[in-house]
């Protein structure tokens, strides 16, 4: 998920992007070999979606050090798989360099990437009008990084998923027609082919399920079927928070359930929450399946904000507390676990940048730790059993919010509407 907000950033890259070459040939495999195909869906490494921003802005870049300290917090809750994009900023070369240290430093440390090359359409972010029938100049230097690093880092590197959410149309700003995504898979798997890439890395697009053929039949184009043939598999979106307030057939308390105690009535919105979810995938699952296509599909994005001042919040669809992210974060690992595939949850840490012109806004809320390393109530169960003994964040010992007070806790939880208060589109 990015930031709506879109702020447009300048940060000078720490390496070079002028050299022309990009097919410099990935090095000798002196390491452990883990490919890509033992790790989806392997429920002995747990996927998450990660960025190390500390700060309201990323122009404020995390250190080597501060990216350490939060891949010791995930490998000790037993994350092993990551994905992160924007590889043009130092947070995706830095985080690298730090997984790199840190397997030399203990031998029992053990971190992959899924590394996103982030894509748009011709003249976003520069103030003129933007061209969706048209890429930006900057996608190739964006694709020549992620060579750059799956070759540096090949140990580490195990999938290069090549735009985040580019397709799918509500983004106005940026979102590129399928034939883009197409034109720079392929270039990739042909790098595999020519033995300028690994062959063994996993080649993907990640985006919104609709993108993937399983929303309206907008998305359902020839470009869009060969891109799903050309990928190794399907790195799925599904957001149900985000519905409770655009598409809320799912949400809201039934006349049925009013006898039901208020824990209840959440418990059962929020399984609905995750039936809605499972809808999409199959959604998705159907349609690769109507054009001859079966290959793995994986959640490359879903999560759930524990508070936001907005649409999902008080004054909206009450969907946002720490109570209701617990229980879609238990959901969502029970389900893609039984299903055998990966969650690559959003998200490990808080990120103020996200939306930092309304501090107060959901794209701020969806860590399952805070900024400061407060453990929310999802992982309080992990904090109790001494996983986090001795690490730290920013200085601060890994504890509970609220004190480890449930009670408390409960106070700030939102109780959903009734269904017949919702607009619920046809």
């Amino acid at each position: 998920m990015k930031s709506r907000s879109h702020i447009i950033l300048l940060i000078v890259l720490l390496i070079s992007c002028g050299k022309e070459k990009t097919n410099t040939k990935p090095l000798k495999k002196p390491y452990k070999e883990v490919k890509a195909k033992d790790i989806l869906g392997n429920p002995n490494y747990l996927a998450i979606s990660y960025g190390g921003y500390r700060k309201n802005t990323r122009e404020i870049q995390p250190t080597i050090e501060e990216l350490k300290e939060d891949m010791k917090i995930l490998h000790a809750m037993g994350v092993k798989l990551l994905r992160t994009y924007n590889v043009h900023l130092p947070h995706a070369s830095n985080l690298l360099q730090a997984i790199s240290e840190l397997k030399k430093e203990e031998a029992s440390f053990e971190m992959y990437v899924m590394l996103g090359a982030w894509i748009d359409c011709k003249n976003a972010w520069t103030g003129l009008p933007v061209d969706h029938t048209q890429e930006s100049e900057q996608n190739k230097k964006e694709i020549d990084e992620a060579v750059r690093l799956a070759n540096q880092y090949p140990d580490i590197v195990k999938i290069i998923a090549v735009g985040n959410e580019a397709m799918v149309k509500w983004a106005t700003s940026y979102y590129v027609q399928p034939w883009v995504i197409l034109k720079w898979v392929n270039h990739l798997q042909t790098l595999k082919k020519e033995e300028e890439l690994d062959k063994d890395l996993w080649i993907t697009s990640s985006d919104n399920f609709a993108s993937w053929g399983g929303g309206s039949n907008e998305y359902h184009v020839e470009d869009l079927n060969k891109l799903i043939a050309a990928v190794d598999f399907i790195s799925m979106h599904t957001y149900p928070m985000h519905d409770t307030h655009y598409n809320p057939r799912f949400w809201g308390v039934s006349q049925k359930e009013d006898t039901l105690s208020s824990l209840e009535k959440i418990k059962a919105a929020m399984l609905r929450a995750r039936r809605y979810a499972e809808s999409q995938y199959h959604g998705v699952e159907r349609y690769m399946k109507s054009i001859g296509v079966d290959k793995p599909i994986h959640i490359g994005e879903t999560g759930w904000a524990s508070y936001s001042n907005e649409f999902y919040g008080n004054k909206g669809s009450k969907a946002t507390d720490e109570y209701k992210e617990a229980l879609f974060y238990e959901h969502m690992r029970d389900w893609t676990a039984k299903e055998g595939m990966s969650c690559f949850y959003f998200e490990a840490f808080d990120e103020t940048w996200k939306d930092a012109q309304n501090p107060e806004g959901s794209e701020n809320y969806f860590g399952l730790f805070t900024v400061d390393g407060k453990a929310k109530y999802a992982l309080w169960d992990l904090v109790d059993k001494g996983v986090f003994k001795g690490l730290k964040r920013g200085g601060n010992k890994i504890v509970k919010t609220y004190n480890g007070s449930k009670e408390n806790l409960l106070v700030d939880v939102l109780m959903p509407p009734l269904r017949k208060e919702l607009v619920i589109t046809p």
